[in-house]
């Protein structure tokens, strides 16, 4: 299954090559307005996506207390 950034990517490589003139130095030259946007909001959410992910992954997990147990082998827990 293709991750969500590799279809990303494939879904702007025929924005990317609609954007650029045939010639002798196709692709070669600056961007458009559009597709430099275009890119620049895609960035911008993948990013967000990977932040997004990286917080709910890293966030400590809740565990039931365990309230009333006493722990005679482990210091600092009762």
């Amino acid at each position: 299954m293709a991750l969500p950034g590799h279809i990303l990517l494939l879904l702007l490589i025929p924005v990317a090559t609609a954007q650029t003139t045939p010639g002798p130095c196709s692709g070669c030259g600056p961007l458009s307005l559009q597709l430099l946007v275009g890119l620049v909001a895609a960035d911008a959410v993948m990013s967000l996506l990977i932040v997004g992910v990286v917080f709910v992954c890293a966030r400590p997990r809740h565990r039931p207390t365990q309230e009333g147990k006493v722990y005679i082998n482990m210091p600092g827990r009762g």
